[in-house]
């Protein structure tokens, strides 16, 4: 038996979806009007974080570099500061865990699909140095009902060329947001979200899998007290802290650290 085969609720889910189409329209309208749109983080996304925790000086001297793409969480939307957001709280993770410093950097933008990032930001930002690439996205691609052969394509092209630009890079692709723990979304606008969400996770988590030098995050565990910002969708900079450390202690936890000691 395959143990990726989707149950049928999750090969269904975009046909499903389409089924409640008229009630999802209107609920999508409402949530629309009365949802804040918060912006980016302003520029610049990119920083460095240092460690105090190295053994050596020799590998202190060497940084790691971390490159986050994706949707609006590697642009910062929630947070006042890049500093705040999804990549500097990653490197200040990835600093304190790896005793180094990291030198980060964001590319994408709010309300990217995967197929966004393949032809407009992949391939610049992959132009620079990268130990680390650190995916997130999924979420649009969930909201705009794409199907999960599209977004496996679009994964599979990002995972690939990632590895032809930096063969010895790692890649750590996010779960998709725990969408039934968003008390912003009415049901069953949240039930159907989620639901193709799963099927477009299940897809990404297949390709994730095969690579021996990429890993995908677990589901999150429930979100804390103050993991969301005003909007009640995007993560506060408690949040992007609590995102950030849950992806790293995943990661060591499973040895993921062990493919950048080369670096």
């Amino acid at each position: 038996m395959n143990e990726f085969r989707p149950p049928r609720r999750l090969r269904l889910s975009r046909a499903i979806a389409a089924a409640q189409g008229p009630v999802l329209l209107t609920q999508g309208r409402r949530l629309r009007k009365s949802t804040p749109r918060l912006p980016d983080a302003p520029l610049p996304w990119h920083g460095r974080v240092d460690s105090n925790g190295a053994s050596d000086g020799e590998r202190a001297s060497r940084p790691l570099h971390l490159l986050v793409i994706g949707d609006s969480t590697a642009a910062g939307v929630g947070v006042e500061h890049a500093d705040l957001g999804l990549g500097g709280r990653l490197a200040e993770a990835l600093a304190a865990r790896t005793g180094r410093p990291v030198h980060w950097r964001a590319a994408g933008r709010n309300g990217a699909t995967a197929a966004d990032l393949v032809h407009h930001f992949l391939t610049p930002a992959l132009a620079e140095p990268t130990d680390l690439v650190f995916l997130t996205v999924g979420a649009n691609d969930a909201l705009a009902l794409r199907s999960a052969r599209a977004f496996r394509r679009d994964v599979r092209r990002i995972i690939e060329r990632t590895f032809a630009a930096h063969p010895d890079a790692a890649l750590l692709m996010s779960s998709l947001p725990a969408f039934f723990r968003f008390s912003l979304l009415p049901d069953p606008l949240r039930r159907s979200l989620y639901r193709h969400s799963q099927a477009l996770e299940l897809e990404a988590r297949k390709l994730v899998a095969a690579h021996p030098r990429a890993h995908m995050s677990p589901p999150p565990p429930p979100y804390t007290d103050g993991f969301f910002a005003s909007d009640d969708f995007h993560p506060s900079a408690i949040g992007y802290k609590d995102w950030a450390d849950f992806a790293v202690e995943d990661a060591v936890g499973v040895g993921f650290d062990r493919l950048l000691d080369d670096h």
